[in-house]
């Protein structure tokens, strides 16, 4: 049998302050709380379910890629990364987990972020090329996991089958946070050639591009550089996560898109729990129109066991639909994640089995999803 697994004692951030949160947090996290039980049978037929429709997590960084070759951290950053990066570890989860391919997404502005008690924000502006920079330095990360064998790069759709079928996972290159782009437009079709095939126009850092959801407006929406950055990202054929923009922003992009625009890793505000992270019903409604769907996210908001995970997964299913919703784990970098590693994966399908999701369903939820706007953004 899968049981509840007990979640280690964690240490009060006003007890020890920041500094021994973060060091217990990121040197020992605590494992996720499953909350439900499973028996061996029911974790058979969703690893049977994952060998027949390949699984992919639209929103992640596995092993932490980011954290290397990032200089002029705050001090909290810099003990957040003191750990370093494991991606051989979290690749051998992927593998165990029945993962086909996910996202490797790079960080554009963790150079100039720092804690709060609001959470995490840019603090200090960029040095000339610092960001473009730390970008480069990034892809040259990304790439030495496919160069020497670790992962296969998908540079489009039909790679995922063939990552599916090989048994060696598949890697998508993402960003988040379009801050290197500093004003030249050409850059874009630059990512595209560097195998990026999804953007995060904004991340923790208000940008040339537009606002974001967790600070107070400067731009009103998308700027007229932005515009010019989602033209170029449906030309190109790199796909577009509104995650992280303010309202007037995202729906600003979504009127500039003419190809499906997704939300990868958030929930709906309405249902069940609001958090300012999560977004309005009816950006969720005009994200769906474009064609593109939204990433369950299992950051500890609201949720204290992966049951309850599974229970925001089917809030969003009851809200828009089996054709509107993924998963978007914010593996390695999320806060107080329930779903914490990629072995537990079966576990989530297991018991979306058991709820009486049919198969068909819940292969668009693990992957078909993403698949079709994958193909769509390409097209």
């Amino acid at each position: 049998m899968v049981s509840r697994r007990k979640i280690i004692a964690g240490i009060a951030l006003g007890g020890v302050g920041v500094a021994g949160y973060l060091g217990y947090k990121m040197l020992v996290p605590p494992p996720a709380i499953i909350g439900f039980e499973q028996s061996e049978k029911e974790l058979a037929a969703a690893r049977e379910l994952l060998k027949a429709y390949p699984a992919v997590d639209v929103h992640s960084h596995p092993g932490r890629t980011f954290v290397e070759d990032a200089e002029g951290l705050s001090w909290k950053l810099k003990l957040y990364s003191m750990r370093g990066s494991f991606e051989e570890r979290v690749v051998a989860d992927m593998i165990a987990g029945n993962l086909a391919a996910c996202s490797f997404s790079a960080v554009a502005d963790f150079p100039v972020l720092d804690l709060g008690e609001s959470g995490l924000s840019a603090t200090r502006e960029f040095e000339k090329d610092e960001a473009w920079k730390y970008h480069l330095a990034q892809v040259k990360n990304l790439k030495k996991l496919v160069e020497t064998g670790l992962v296969s790069l998908v540079m489009k759709p039909a790679d995922i089958a063939k990552a599916h079928n090989s048994g060696k996972p598949g890697a998508f290159f993402s960003a988040e946070g379009g801050d290197f782009f500093d004003g030249k437009i050409a850059r874009v079709e630059k990512l595209f050639e560097q195998g990026f095939r999804m953007l995060t126009p904004m991340h923790y850092r208000v940008n040339e591009i537009g606002d974001i959801i967790t600070a107070k407006p400067e731009h009103n929406g998308l700027t007229e550089f932005g515009g010019k950055v989602i033209a170029e990202l449906n030309r190109v054929g790199i796909m577009i996560d509104i995650s992280h923009a303010s309202e007037k922003t995202a729906f600003d992009m979504i009127a500039k898109s003419s190809k499906p625009v997704c939300a990868t890793h958030t929930h709906v505000n309405g249902l069940g729990f609001d958090h300012p992270r999560f977004i309005s019903s009816k950006l969720a409604k005009a994200t769906f129109d474009s064609g593109g769907y939204i990433g369950a996210w299992p950051a500890g908001l609201g949720l204290g066991t992966m049951g309850d995970y599974i229970d925001r997964i089917e809030e969003l299913i009851k809200f828009a639909g089996y054709d509107q919703v993924a998963i978007g784990s914010d593996m390695d970098a999320n806060y107080k994640p329930v779903y914490d590693n990629f072995r537990s994966l079966p576990i989530l399908v297991g018991e979306l089995l058991k709820r009486g999701h049919k198969d068909v369903d819940i292969a668009k939820l693990i992957g078909g999803n993403f698949i079709r706007v994958f193909e769509a953004t390409l097209a």
